[in-house]
């Protein structure tokens, strides 16, 4: 599958209605970022099953300082709408190749317990700071 690029409307949408979803966050003026470009293309045809999209950051600033990017070429990995991974720099095909497998080889009902464990430990710190009281599980 080729790259897509995305826009900060149909973000939300693409790591909704996807069960794996690699995000490059790039601009055009960077180096590091038309180096990875190639690279992130051409692992993207050997994985017709995982969306590998793009965000120019400088056309979509908005959902840049959301996503929380302060150094490009920048990759997130969504699976099953969790993020999973994010890391700045570019990487070389093999590197790429060992994320995609990484991401496609998590055990996800083991990631989603552990995301509901930490919404609720975040819950729970938040009610003792507002003087809140939540019963214990």
């Amino acid at each position: 599958m080729a790259t897509v690029d995305i826009t900060g409307e149909q973000f939300a949408s693409t790591v909704e209605n996807n069960d794996i979803v690699l995000v490059d966050f790039w601009a055009e003026w960077c180096g590091p970022c038309k180096q990875f470009g190639p690279t992130y293309s051409a692992v993207s045809e050997k994985h017709p099953d995982v969306v590998f999209s793009k965000v120019d950051t400088e056309a979509e600033q908005q959902l840049a300082a959301e996503a929380g990017i302060t150094s490009i070429p920048t990759l997130m990995a969504f699976r099953e709408k969790v993020l999973v991974f994010s890391q700045p720099g570019a990487l070389n095909a093999q590197q790429l190749e060992q994320v995609v497998d990484a991401v496609k080889a998590l055990d996800m009902e083991e990631v989603h317990a552990h995301v509901a464990r930490s919404q609720a430990e975040a819950a729970a710190v938040a009610g003792k700071q507002d003087g809140t009281q939540i019963p214990e599980a």
